[in-house]
């Protein structure tokens, strides 16, 4: 039976209705973002989809792969005779990135009418039928249904699972906004942390004499990942209309919270000035990030080349095999600390961010990124291996964080009646900055090495783009201001969008009535621990990669 006609109860209300996940009195609002996370988790293995390239590269060789020197991007599509060309895979992470933002901008005002469960469970459909589309193409090796399926199909999944819990933890936590979103959004960035180490011993496990084992591992893993993210589908529950946490109140609009009592209407965010700023934020400050997630290995290798194993006068194009796979390890590890520092930021500014309000958080990201941003050519040329690689771990902190922030940023300028689906629509800057980061640094880089610049200075100049980016996110944020009066809906037209969900949930809102009381309670502490031990996993399996860093 189809998402869209799903099994009813007695009521006539379907499984995945929005009415049907009403919290009733006693639920614990904290239920929610393990719920969240279980998705995020899964959907979050978009960024580790890089362990399949070196694999696939050589799916029809599988010791080495079958080279065409003729081969291009078209011809790559459907050739069933050669192997595939990393740069020709790679086409399938833009793909996860732009399709992420289009789904989430155009659907997500769908999503605000039927509910996060819904959503959710068609991200599950999309993001885990894509895989076993891609499956099906590794197969009978047509790369165009590797796109199709987890690049077009398992984007889209992406869109729609990274939104689906946000409107529900902003309202369940009005107080805690940042901290709730940042606990989901930690996920998606963890995902690939719990999700590659998991796919390379999968793919170990399927090797065989006649094959790589990715498309085993492809199948496998979206069975798995269909059971979590049904299952954390199934575990969101929304809280009736105007509920509010015993005792609490929205604090009143000041410099430093910025927080509205109004709500916005979809139709009207994006035509509001503090919507594009807020979007040229989250645009310029991932674009600089993912630039450097995209090349941290190369970088670190480039620049530093003999000084990490103990021969600082070896360049990098004078290493030798040995040597380089000794620093290809390290770099490694860099990647892995770096990842650590992507998923708790995540969590630790968004968090920060409820004490001392959003606009100040994102200032803290721009102003010391711009700082770290420029001071790390002179670590590099200083030889501190340690200076600079704490300073990528703090910008990939930021990085982290501003996406973690967003979603409360917008709330508070924005309400929460839309939030979800205004979410959605800024997106969109996340798909700019998917192709904007990568194609700079990787631009310059080239032109760097073409012109003659030594390996261990062609990021310089890459380093002073990426700080004038955060100046201009710097100027953009500083601009934020609370919306006139004008922008808010009035509170008739509030009370009617709210009417039906007051009927569905058959109560007056008087107080809390017992819903979202609660800490962590034997339903909660087994919701957390099924989310907390994947990520434990990965946590540790990370550390063991990036302790080779400090030898």
């Amino acid at each position: 039976m189809s998402a869209a006609n799903p099994p009813l109860d007695a009521d006539g209300v379907g499984l995945l209705d929005k009415q049907r996940i009403i919290a009733q009195p006693g639920f614990n609002r904290w239920l929610v973002p393990p719920a969240a996370l279980a998705v995020h988790l899964c959907i979050g293995m978009a960024y580790g989809f890089s362990v399949f390239w070196l694999p696939l590269s050589r799916a029809l060789g599988v010791t080495a792969p079958v080279a065409c020197t003729d081969l291009n991007v078209l011809s790559a599509l459907f050739t069933t005779s050669c192997d595939w060309r990393v740069a020709d895979l790679s086409i399938m992470y833009t793909l996860f990135f732009v399709f992420l933002g289009c789904s989430a901008a155009v659907w997500g005002g769908w999503l605000e009418k039927v509910g996060p469960r819904k959503a959710a469970f068609v991200s599950a459909l999309c993001w885990c039928g894509g895989m076993v589309i891609a499956a099906f193409g590794i197969m009978t090796h047509q790369l165009w249904l590797m796109w199709l399926g987890s690049g077009v199909i398992g984007g889209i999944g992406l869109g729609l699972g990274y939104i689906s819990p946000v409107s529900t933890l902003v309202k369940w936590f009005p107080d805690r906004r940042g901290m709730a979103t940042g606990m989901a959004i930690m996920g998606f960035g963890g995902g690939a942390m719990i999700g590659a180490p998991l796919a390379d011993i999968l793919m170990n496990m399927f090797r065989s004499p006649t094959s790589v084992g990715v498309w085993q591992t492809f199948l496998v893993m979206a069975a798995g990942y269909f059971v979590f993210m049904v299952a954390g589908a199934f575990g969101y529950r929304i809280p009736p209309a105007g509920w509010r946490p015993d005792g609490w109140a929205a604090p009143p609009p000041s410099g430093k919270v910025m927080i509205t009592h109004g709500h916005v209407h979809l139709r009207d965010a994006h035509k509001t000035k503090q919507f594009w700023l807020i979007w040229a934020v989250l645009c310029l400050n991932v674009s600089a990030g993912i630039g450097v997630i995209g090349m941290a290995s190369p970088m670190l290798q480039e620049i530093f080349a003999g000084s990490l194993i103990g021969a600082p006068d070896v360049g990098f194009n004078a290493l030798d095999e040995s040597q380089r796979k000794a620093v290809a390890a390290i770099a490694a590890g860099f990647t892995g600390l770096l990842s650590l520092f992507n998923i708790g930021g995540r969590f630790f500014w968004a968090s920060l961010s409820d004490k001392i309000g959003r606009k100040a958080t994102y200032f803290t990201f721009f102003a010391l990124g711009i700082v770290l941003y420029g001071l790390a050519p002179w670590a590099a040329h200083a030889g501190s291996v340690a200076l600079f690689v704490a300073f990528f771990c703090i910008i990939l902190s930021m990085y982290g964080g501003g996406f973690a922030t967003i979603p409360a940023y917008l709330a508070d300028i924005f309400g929460t009646q839309f939030v979800g689906a205004i979410h959605g629509r800024l997106l969109t800057a996340w798909a700019t900055a998917g192709i904007i980061g990568p194609f700079v640094v990787t631009f310059i880089r080239e032109a760097q090495i073409d012109a003659g610049v030594p390996r261990d200075q062609v990021y310089d100049f890459t380093m002073y783009i990426l700080a004038g980016m955060l100046v201009l996110g710097l100027l953009a944020n500083l601009a934020v201001r609370p919306l006139a009066e004008k922008w808010f809906m009035p509170d008739s037209e509030v009370a009617a969008l709210q009417a039906s969900a007051r009927a569905a949930a058959a109560q007056q809102v008087t107080g809390s009535f017992g819903i979202g009381k609660g800490g962590l309670d034997g339903r909660a502490a087994l919701a957390w621990l099924a989310v907390g031990i994947p990520i434990l996993w990965g946590v540790w399996v990370t550390l063991q990669k990036a302790a080779v860093l400090f030898h």
